[in-house]
């Protein structure tokens, strides 16, 4: 196995396990389709309870959809990683039924800081909302040393 292997099945490991965690994600139907090292691509479908009143997707909806694949990409290294701020700007709006999916890409990390970008698009590919998220990296490890190469 080659070292981009073995990082590519860590990072794999570490976001499906934050995934199999997160009672929250799980629970606005959002998917966890892809993981790589400092990466994720999360899809959530607009359901009605998530519309506000000008019948399209609420903002908080949309940032928990974003900060879902930001914290998914920066714990791909086994240390757990947290938010310590994030912004996001609203592009169009999302309508009840459309699918979303969200992509995170690592743009800098180094110490235990990190920054991070995810853009937020419907299911014909046009921008909804792009999310600017900065990490803190806390101590310890996501994977216990037993189930490691599970």
């Amino acid at each position: 196995m080659t070292e981009k292997d073995a990082a590519d099945q860590l990072a794999k490991q570490c976001a499906h396990t934050l995934f199999e965690r997160d009672v929250a994600s799980q629970y606005l139907g959002m998917s966890l389709l892809f993981s790589a090292p400092g990466q994720s691509t999360v899809q959530m479908k607009v359901d009605h309870f998530m519309l506000q009143g000008h019948k399209t997707c609420h903002g908080g909806y949309l940032f928990t959809l974003a900060d879902s694949a930001f914290a998914f990409a920066c714990n791909t290294y086994d240390q757990p990683t947290v938010a310590q701020g994030c912004s996001i700007d609203y592009v169009a709006p999302a309508y009840f039924g459309d699918l979303l999916t969200a992509h995170c890409v690592e743009k800098s990390r180094g110490g235990r800081t990190g920054n991070y970008d995810v853009e937020i698009r419907n299911q014909d590919a046009q921008l909804i909302a792009l999310f600017h998220g900065k990490s803190y990296r806390l101590n310890g490890e996501i994977l216990s040393k037993e189930n490691a190469n599970d």
